[in-house]
């Protein structure tokens, strides 16, 4: 881990009075700013950190009414299982509060809040069971109770920074009925508008790899959990099968681009994402950048022979 993260992470706490967190922002704030001359790159091209940033937001833009649909039609719909296993194994308990950034349309949070209902469901079935005694009014009663608040105390918290995402989530949210534990924030994953120490989970699912500064976003992912906290990233990765690596980058290239047009009338888009994911740091580079944020026990599980990643680490 380096050093100078340790040493911000002891400053950052140690402060009582709340000036060094104001001057670490602003130094942060400034470095960003005065970064913005610095060259990055869009997929495969090469363009300033300001443009990037604004040709991203126009990205998700132009594809956030067609999003959850090409996402079954490019991944076949595999993307659904590995959202799901993502949140398995998080295992949240109830009462955890969640942070899902870039997570607009509301996949993981909706994910979450149905594991914590069965949950909750298991719980009082477990609890009825050891409590044979009970009356037929006692056992409704407990029922009842468990509707009025299923979810525990858990919240899940939806940041994205594009209102189009977050317009499409929250359509989502009125036509599968979910009403409680639920809210959706704008928000920029470089800087987040929360305070230290609010989430014991945070998740990306398909985000980090679009963000201009990633060791930025980290390092805030860390600010805002919890002691103990836990950081969960679902991405596309590299595919450690040579073969089907091959496959997959005929895929990529010829296929996807082709359904973005066919299907979302956009091929520049979906031929960035596809670049975009070529460009992303392999398994253990970004498992190093976690580790250099500041977090803990970091691993990653690889899906689908590394064609998504999950890397996992602890705010200790």
């Amino acid at each position: 881990m380096a050093a100078p993260v340790r040493a911000l992470t002891r400053c950052r706490f140690a402060s009582t009075t709340g000036l060094w967190k104001a001057v670490n922002h602003e130094a942060r704030r400034s470095n960003h700013t005065n970064s913005s001359g610095k060259e990055t790159h869009f997929g495969f091209q090469t363009v300033s950190e300001e443009e990037k940033g604004e040709k991203v937001y126009r990205v998700f833009e132009n594809v956030a009414e067609k999003y959850d649909v090409m996402n079954d039609s490019m991944s076949l719909g595999i993307h659904r299982l590995w959202k799901d296993w993502l949140v398995r194994h998080m295992n949240p308990i109830p009462g955890t509060k969640l942070l899902d950034v870039a997570g607009g349309t509301g996949d993981i949070a909706f994910r979450f809040v149905n594991y914590i209902r069965a949950q909750k469901e298991k719980m009082i079935r477990q609890k009825l069971k050891a409590q044979q005694t009970l009356s037929w009014s006692e056992i409704s009663k407990t029922y009842q109770e468990q509707e009025m608040g299923s979810l525990g105390a858990s919240q899940a918290v939806i940041c994205d920074i594009n209102k189009e995402m977050l317009k499409v989530g929250r359509q989502k949210l009125l036509k599968l009925g979910y009403s409680e534990g639920l809210s959706w924030v704008a928000g920029n994953a470089e800087e987040l508008p929360f305070a230290d120490d609010t989430f014991d989970v945070y998740t990306i699912a398909f985000g980090i790899r679009n963000v201009t500064h990633i060791d930025q976003a980290l390092e805030e992912a860390y600010r805002v959990l919890k002691p103990g906290g836990r950081f969960l990233c679902l991405e596309f990765s590299h595919v450690d099968n040579p073969l089907l690596a091959r496959v997959y980058d005929l895929y990529s290239f010829q296929v996807i681009p082709v359904l973005g047009e066919v299907i979302a009338g956009d091929w520049k888009s979906y031929q960035y994402l596809v670049e975009s994911i070529r460009r992303f740091p392999p398994q253990e580079e970004f498992k190093s950048m976690i580790e250099d944020a500041g977090f803990f026990k970091v691993n990653y599980h690889n899906l689908t022979s590394g064609v998504v990643a999950v890397h996992s680490g602890f705010k200790l």
